[in-house]
């Protein structure tokens, strides 16, 4: 891991209508090769800190870097061409267009990069690859969130944001998510998850942090989270407590 974060979110201000602030001096760093999770209760601007540093949401105080680059407030075309990829929470599949097409626009900056993006990604969802002629429509929802994460994989990035990955699926299909997250930063992507299931999300990643009400409540490692006896009294509830009874 390098000494210098590979993304900073400094000190962020930032909201959906001007004057009224989600996030209230929310700060985040990601050093190279780790898998950051983000938790916190409803409405804790989660959700609005990914899509600010992928800027969807207006940053009206603080400064979000990459490799030392300021890019606050960058539309998300410019950050997907520097490394950034992001995967909403939903719609985040074309439903008319085949699993190869939903791909192709993956690529649409470097359509020539395709057919070796399309062998890469079809390695770590090789159903994907199988299917390839499928309607994404006609997927489950697990399998939309599969292809929504190729898809943001087809450009090579650096960093991946994923805005709830597992929210709306079945248990199984939740651990199958999980799974391939932990593949990607294996594989050399530094990823940003914002999670519901925060138990699981605190187990498999490097660094974690509690938001609430759009600031900083906590952080530490995953493992120290998921121990830490506020945070599992105040944001991880009984689940957890009884699992270590």
């Amino acid at each position: 891991m390098s000494a210098e974060p590979l993304l900073i979110a400094d000190d962020l201000t930032a909201g959906y209508l001007p004057g009224v602030n989600i996030l209230n001096g929310c700060s985040l760093e990601l050093f190279e090769g780790e898998l950051v999770g983000i938790i916190g209760p409803n409405g804790a601007g989660k959700s609005t800190l990914v899509k600010a540093i992928f800027g969807l949401v207006n940053i009206s105080a603080g400064a979000v870097r990459l490799r030392g680059e300021v890019i606050t407030n960058m539309k998300a075309h410019s950050l997907v061409s520097r490394g950034i990829g992001y995967v909403p929470q939903t719609n985040n599949v074309f439903p008319s267009l085949t699993i190869e097409e939903n791909l192709e626009m993956g690529a649409f900056l470097a359509p020539k990069t395709f057919a070796q993006r399309f062998d890469v990604v079809g390695e770590m969802f090789p159903k994907l690859v199988d299917r390839r002629d499928q309607r994404a429509g006609s997927l489950s929802g697990g399998e939309r969130q599969m292809l929504a994460m190729g898809r943001a994989l087809m450009m090579d990035p650096s960093v991946l944001l994923l805005d709830e990955p597992s929210a709306g699926l079945s248990p199984a299909l939740q651990d199958e998510v999980f799974v391939r997250c932990h593949k990607i930063n294996r594989a050399g992507v530094s990823i940003v998850m914002v999670e519901q299931n925060a138990s699981r999300c605190l187990q498999i990643c490097h660094r974690g942090y509690v938001l609430d009400q759009g600031a900083n409540a906590y952080s530490g490692t995953g493992r120290e989270l998921l121990t830490d006896p506020k945070v599992i009294e105040l944001y991880l509830g009984t689940l957890v407590k009884s699992h270590q009874d």
